[in-house]
């Protein structure tokens, strides 16, 4: 990076990581999914958050939203809700004697759509359409959504009844799919501590701006990637579509459907930024392994025997990062 670049880049590395502190004030732990919420920010992706209740995830999205001086919007997804509760509608004004446009919730640059799959498959379209063109029809005028818009989707994998789980085309609209897990025993003292003391405070500061967060993104597009990382991203995913040519035999017979194209540019873009959050204006294959899971943990279909063996997608991604080699 030139001089001016290498100035700008030392400030943003201090205020991202003054958003972790901020956010640190309200949410005890979770810094892995801060970590993955910024990546899809600064990449222009979207994340689907997957965890039991009571983790924190809709608190950690609305305190980040504050961080960051960002619009947002938290819609609460159930089985009673029409396109038109998103995205907005046509009301007609009595005194005029026209329609007027009322706009939805998704007008926002930070939407959080909580538990995703209470929605029946209409909603989660609407929200889908304007995740993938960044617009909105209502009646006959296209609203463009304003910059940057990022969707946040939760959904927690217990008490399945009732719920409208999203199919495996939709899911893969998002750029990665990030399991929370539990606090430590430590975290959880100190969130019971916090909690039990009411004089709290939940006040946090703004860090940084839209033009830090356009600027970012900019600079984490100049990160270098190498020719042979490339093609060792490639291998990954084809691995996943192909895996008796790579040896993968064993975990072939589970494998019902391999990964996307879009997990090729998502392990592209996520590992850029992970790169360029570590302060390095370079990719390293070990940003590639880490960001791995949560890019392509829900874009490989396995089938029944998975199931029955009790398989999981994790074990398969593990397998190939082992064994599929860097080509200098």
């Amino acid at each position: 990076m030139e001089a001016v670049s290498a100035e700008k880049h030392e400030e943003h590395k201090a205020k991202i990581k003054q958003v972790y502190s901020e956010v640190g004030k309200v949410v005890v732990g979770q810094e892995y999914m801060v970590n993955r919420l910024m990546i899809g920010l600064f990449t222009n992706g979207h994340i689907l958050l997957e965890g039991v209740p009571g983790l924190a995830k809709t608190l950690t999205v609305s305190t980040l939203a504050q961080v960051l001086h960002l619009d947002f919007q938290r819609i609460q997804f159930t089985p009673d809700l029409l396109p038109s509760d998103l995205v907005g509608t046509m009301i007609y004004n009595q005194k005029d004697g026209r329609f007027d446009v009322k706009k939805g919730p998704i007008f926002a640059n930070i939407i959080l759509a909580d538990e995703i799959n209470r929605s029946p498959a209409k909603v989660q379209s609407a929200l889908l359409e304007a995740m993938q063109e960044k617009q909105v029809t209502i009646g006959e005028t296209t609203f463009k959504l304003d910059r940057p818009f990022l969707v946040m989707a939760t959904q927690n994998p217990v008490d399945q009844e009732g719920t409208y789980p999203l199919p495996e085309a939709q899911v893969d609209r998002f750029m990665m799919k990030v399991f929370v897990d539990y606090p430590t025993k430590t975290q959880e003292i100190e969130i019971m501590r916090r909690i039990s003391n009411m004089r709290f405070d939940f006040t946090v500061n703004t860090v940084l701006s839209k033009e830090d967060i356009f600027a970012i993104r900019d600079q984490v597009n100049r990160v270098r990637i190498s020719e042979s990382l490339e093609r060792y991203i490639i291998e990954l995913v084809y691995a996943t579509r192909n895996p008796a040519e790579y040896k993968l035999t064993e975990q072939g017979q589970y494998i019902q459907f391999g990964a996307s194209p879009r997990a090729s540019i998502n392990l592209n873009l996520s590992a850029k930024a992970l790169a360029y959050m570590d302060g390095r204006d370079y990719v390293l294959p070990e940003d590639i392994k880490e960001v791995a899971r949560d890019v392509m943990g829900h874009r490989i279909i396995l089938n029944y025997e998975a199931e029955a063996d009790n398989v999981k997608t994790q074990d398969i991604i593990k397998t190939i990062l082992n064994k599929i080699p860097i080509n200098k």
